[in-house]
């Protein structure tokens, strides 16, 4: 990939004398900051913007290895070949009329493809707007010049963006208002070869990225790139477009419900350590902030101390803290000594650290840097929210100072800023050469905070333990008789097969056998109807429960039978006692593969849909995270008196289920709702997997 970050040579294909063209602009561009050789090639020119220009690829000289293409689409495939042939390592197309134009041009752009799979030359793009790198200054793409007037500020911030106009648009957006430095901006398009794992890989062994920002409307590995996220040191925010599900109205199982809103890539994103953003803004705020501070105590909590000339920000401040994972630090006994020294002597100084009362007597100044060097050296701060005006009311604090303090000290500061228009632009320019987040909303700079104080660089990976599932042959239906949706009472015997705790149950074929299956059992007990392909029993009334004697053995077997019209079983379960009822169950997602679910379960499903996914294979470390991540935890602690969930047994049957999703391929849906905790340990009640046809019998 260096040939597309540090190129030898460029050459323009499409590039024109016209200045209010892309193909003129791409040359500008380039002579501003690329220090490479540059090679305008289009056969109307002799010259454009002072180069030569060559009539074709095959004529351009060395060094050259790679390509920026701005033709009209038609004429990319012979382009193509010409740079194979030429030898350029690799082009980026930044011509759009491709696979997003509709039929004709996706053909186009898979001859394209196998001229590059063929040939070994790397594509990337098309309908991209290329790489912008700030800190080189190297600009190959057909953004605005007004990149060029608003300084390109450098900074460690990289970001993959699949929007081509977004990536301009938005780089001018951040670079003009002074909010924060960029490494790398790489636009990719419709990424018909290089794609966001090959470039996410490489920005992840960059010097000059210390943070990776994503806005992906797709994954084209999702295994991968997953893998890659998990593994990086460094910070990753990503904003998925497209999240949104249309199909889950006609899944079979919850599970496959459950999973269409989104929730598989927030839980594998999550499972991965990476950061979810859900705009662009806050994206970028994510981004800077994460960058602001790389070298952060790994030992650190999330404790801070808020610095405010306004009683009611403070107030407001403090409210916002216990949903964003942050704490109001309690100033030890020697920082109320050492800030009361420029109070009055009415006033005892708490945190919020109101600083009005101060600045009265001594100076915003003078107030200011003494608070923020006494949290700096109070061990029970770990981070300083100061807010600030300026343009009046002689508040202006000494932002240097106070920089330096909290740099020194290695907590971070970031500020809420308000005020006069100039001032407050002065101050965010200021602040971003001082690498000093600032914001305008108290929310976001909190909602940053808690991110940067509550992320833990890394995560662990473990080596995977190979589960064996010794599931007899016999239970997966093959054939012409195979079943697509696996009753109840056969899914319940693979996971049993599967050492994953299970029901006692027994299929009854008469009245007898279920009464005698009842009082061995012991009552009450619970008949079910199983009828072939049937997933949702409750609804078709098929689900008796509190059944407690022999009579209403005989009856109830009799009403199941006749709702089935002779055709169906009765499944006879021991009754469990009534516990935490939960949801396990694994989809195949089309990005990520098998993916593991877990949530509350029973009517609190649909009711509270608190469930979270991770892609399979896990590890049981991976298992514990996942419980970890449910919104209600109350309940899996043992709520009211009732015993906690064993996480490890149920972390067990989560790894159980992935090893179940990797190694059995035909399995593309596992529900099981609920799983009830009896005495802290799970037990499966009820049960469906659901099959894709046997390859072999196709």
């Amino acid at each position: 990939m260096d040939f597309f970050f540090q190129p030898k040579g460029v050459a323009v294909i499409g590039a024109s004398a016209n200045q209010d063209t892309g193909g003129n602009t791409i040359i500008a561009n380039l002579q501003k900051g690329y220090h490479g050789a540059i090679y305008p090639v289009n056969p109307r020119y002799d010259e454009i913007n002072g180069l030569k220009c060559y009539a074709s690829i095959l004529d351009v000289p060395n060094p050259v290895d790679m390509a920026i293409v701005y033709l009209d689409a038609k004429r990319v495939p012979q382009t193509m070949r010409d740079c194979a042939r030429r030898g350029i390592s690799g082009a980026m197309l930044q011509s759009a009329g491709f696979s997003e134009s509709g039929p004709q041009g996706a053909e186009l752009q898979n001859e394209i493809a196998r001229i590059a799979k063929e040939t070994g030359i790397r594509l990337w793009g098309p309908n991209c707007m290329g790489l912008v790198d700030a800190v080189n200054r190297n600009v190959f793409s057909t953004v605005s010049h007004a990149i060029w007037s608003a300084g390109l500020t450098p900074g460690n911030v990289s970001l993959i963006v699949q929007s081509g106009m977004l990536a301009g648009a938005f780089l001018i957006d951040i670079m003009t208002h002074g909010a924060m430095g960029i490494s790398k901006v790489c636009s990719i398009g419709n990424k018909m070869d290089v794609d966001e794992s090959d470039i996410l890989e490489y920005l992840m062994d960059d010097p000059e990225t210390g943070v990776i920002g994503l806005y992906l409307e797709s994954i084209v590995d999702g295994p991968r790139f997953i893998d890659l996220c998990r593994r990086s040191t460094k910070p990753i925010v990503m904003l998925k477009g497209g999240k949104s599900a249309k199909g889950a109205e006609a899944a079979l199982s919850h599970t496959a419900s459950l999973a269409g809103d989104g929730a598989v890539v927030s839980g594998t994103l999550g499972q991965a350590g990476v950061v979810e953003a859900n705009d662009f803004y806050q994206m970028m705020d994510l981004c800077r902030v994460l960058g602001a501070f790389p070298d952060l105590a790994v030992e650190r909590s999330n404790r801070v101390a808020v610095l405010t000339y306004s009683g009611g920000a403070g107030i407001v401040s403090t409210d916002f803290m216990d949903n964003l994972g942050l704490s109001l630090a309690e100033l030890s006994p020697d920082s109320v000594e050492i800030l009361q020294s420029v109070y009055p002597g009415w006033m005892m100084p708490a945190n919020p650290i109101d600083l009005w009362p101060g600045i009265i007597d001594n100076g915003a100044p003078k107030v200011y840097n003494r608070a923020v060097r006494t949290a700096c050296n109070d061990p029970g701060v770990d981070g300083i929210f100061a807010h600030c005006f300026v343009g009046g009311f002689a508040l202006e604090p000494d932002l240097i100072t106070m920089a330096r303090l909290a740099r020194e000290a290695g907590k971070p500061l970031i500020c809420w800023i308000s005020g006069e228009r100039d001032a407050v632009h002065r101050f965010q320019i200021q602040a971003q050469k001082l690498n000093v987040p600032v914001f305008r909303e108290i929310y976001r700079a909190m909602e940053c905070l808690g991110v940067l104080l509550n992320r833990r660089s890394g995560v662990v990976i473990e080596d995977l333990e190979p589960v064996t599932l010794k599931i007899p042959t016999d239970l997966f239906p093959t054939g012409l008789d195979q079943s697509l949706n696996l009753d109840e009472h056969r899914s319940k015997q693979i996971l049993a097969a599967m050492d994953v705790p299970v029901v006692q149950e027994r299929l009854a074929a008469t009245g007898q056998e279920a009464l005698f299956t009842a009082e061995f059992f012991g009552f009450p007990v619970v008949l079910k109807g199983i009828s072939q392909g049937l997933i949702h029993k409750t609804e078709d009334g098929l689900v008796q429960l509190n059944i407690s004697s022999p009579h209403q053995v005989k009856t109830v077997f009799a009403e199941l039978l006749d709702r089935m019209q002779g055709k169906g079983k009765v499944l006879v379960q021991a009754q469990v006692a009534g516990g935490l009822e939960l949801i396990v169950g694994l989809i195949r997602d089309p990005q990520f593969g098998p993916c593991v679910m877990f949530g509350l379960g029973g009517v609190l499903t649909e009711l509270l849909g608190d469930r979270v996914f991770a892609a399979a294979p896990i590890t049981h470390a991976d298992a514990l995270a996942l419980i970890s991540r449910l919104k209600n935890q109350k309940l899996l602690n043992g709520f009211r008196g009732a015993k906690p969930l064993d996480r490890f047994t149920m972390a067990d049957v989560l790894v159980r289920i992935s090893a179940l999703g990797v190694n059995f391929p035909r399995v593309i849906e596992v529900d099981i709702n609920p799983l009830i905790v009896v005495d802290g340990q799970p037990v499966a009640v009820d049960a469906a997997i659901i099959l894709k046809e046997d390859e072999q019998d196709d």
